[in-house]
């Protein structure tokens, strides 16, 4: 079945960096796009960044633009968030996801907290 695992998250003085690491299994990786998300308390789930299957294309939230970076490797079937100069407003659980044949599937989800 499929599976989406996330990986580190943690507590991060402001402008920091955290790389997550989402490890996918149960389905062909590299054939689909791939997508973190992330959900403040009290606020709704919002994407952050997404990559294309073929090609790596990829497109940020503007919040996010010029801080984070979306990759992938096929060959790990990981999907990576690097995200540098961290802000407060940053704070959320990271969700990765994917959609295979128009059904969601979802990580855990791994905690990023920025405070000082």
């Amino acid at each position: 079945q499929v599976q989406l695992v996330e990986s580190g998250g943690g507590l991060v003085q402001p402008g920091g960096s955290l790389r997550l690491s989402c490890a996918a299994s149960g389905f062909t990786f590299r054939l689909y796009g791939m997508r973190w998300y992330r959900q403040a308390p009290g606020k709704e789930r919002e994407l952050v960044a997404r990559i294309s299957s073929v090609g790596g294309s990829t497109n940020y939230a503007d919040s996010v633009k010029g801080r984070f970076t979306i990759s992938r490797d096929n060959a790990k079937n990981t999907v990576y968030l690097q995200m540098n100069s961290l802000k407060s407003e940053d704070t959320a659980v990271y969700y990765c996801n994917t959609e295979i044949w128009a059904r969601d599937y979802w990580g855990q989800g791994t905690q990023v907290t920025v405070s000082s």
